[in-house]
């Protein structure tokens, strides 16, 4: 993917659509942005959202929003101030408005389970292949959750990339659900949020690898038996027959003390029982 930031900083390229606002007019201060906040739209699709964000009377907008196929839109040149935080606040720092580049993935966010069916705030109906059942980082109970597409994560890390390079300012990727706990949940516990900041952080500063632990590719099962669960606890139902002792692995993710695996499917197993490479 041929993409470039110009010299007006905006991204040039396949697939990058201009919907600019005129409403966010504020340049970042020097030094700044140093911070990355990754989004969720909780929207019908990826141009609508970037339009509404393009509004002069709407009190928000974000830098680009990327959607479910790869397709980017920019809404706000990246030297200047957008309004995607809100209140917002950490690691004793607050107004990340002020402080970050913000990026809006196209997914409708959590879902309601009904039948078959999984339905969005919006009510749009969702199959049980586009959800999963996961618990927030800052909850306790599982919800559903709309997936992201591989075609966008991919997209979304190359661009992230991209954008970290021409601003070697940015040092810090978070999720909107870290600076304003309680007040949002995305990007959700269906991006790999924790596994997207290590990978961008580990390849692109390495003064930033100290003190990081980094996920094993590959392990075995250490038990005769071991339950594979369609999310990180015991509480979740169990996806296919228990694993075998000795079968080999694939990590994926890890999340409270449990790993995602994958074998010929794909779940959650108590890491404990699996010895990693």
């Amino acid at each position: 993917m041929a993409i470039t930031i110009d010299k007006n900083h905006l991204l040039q390229g396949e697939n990058v659509v201009h919907l600019l606002t005129t409403k966010n007019v504020s340049a970042f201060t020097q030094g700044m942005p140093d911070s990355l906040v990754i989004h969720y739209t909780a929207g019908r699709d990826a141009e609508s959202s970037a339009r509404h964000l393009q509004q002069s009377n709407v009190k928000a907008s974000a830098h680009i929003v990327i959607g479910r196929n790869g397709e980017i839109y920019q809404i706000v040149p990246f030297n200047t101030i957008a309004w995607h935080a809100g209140e917002s606040s950490y690691g004793g720092r607050a107004h990340f408005n002020n402080l970050s580049i913000g990026i809006e993935l196209d997914n409708a966010g959590e879902l309601t389970k009904t039948g078959n069916e999984y339905i969005s705030w919006f009510g749009k109906k969702y199959l049980s292949n586009e959800a999963i059942q996961a618990i927030h980082r800052n909850e306790t109970i599982a919800k559903y959750w709309h997936i992201y597409t591989e075609k966008q994560l991919l997209v979304n890390e190359e661009i992230t990339q991209l954008i970290m390079r021409h601003y070697p300012s940015i040092t810090h990727v978070l999720g909107h659900e870290e600076i304003s706990p309680g007040r949002k949940q995305d990007p959700g516990p269906a991006f790999p949020l924790d596994r997207f900041r290590r990978r961008l952080l580990g390849d692109n500063r390495d003064d930033q690898l100290a003190g990081i632990e980094v996920l094993p590719t590959e392990g075995f099962v250490v038990p005769n038996k071991l339950n594979i669960r369609a999310g990180a606890g015991s509480a979740f139902d169990k996806v296919a027959k228990p694993l075998a002792s000795g079968q080999q692995v694939k990590i994926l993710a890890e999340e409270n003390g449990w790993y995602k695996v994958k074998t010929e499917i794909e779940g959650w197993v108590s890491k404990g029982f699996i010895e990693a490479k």
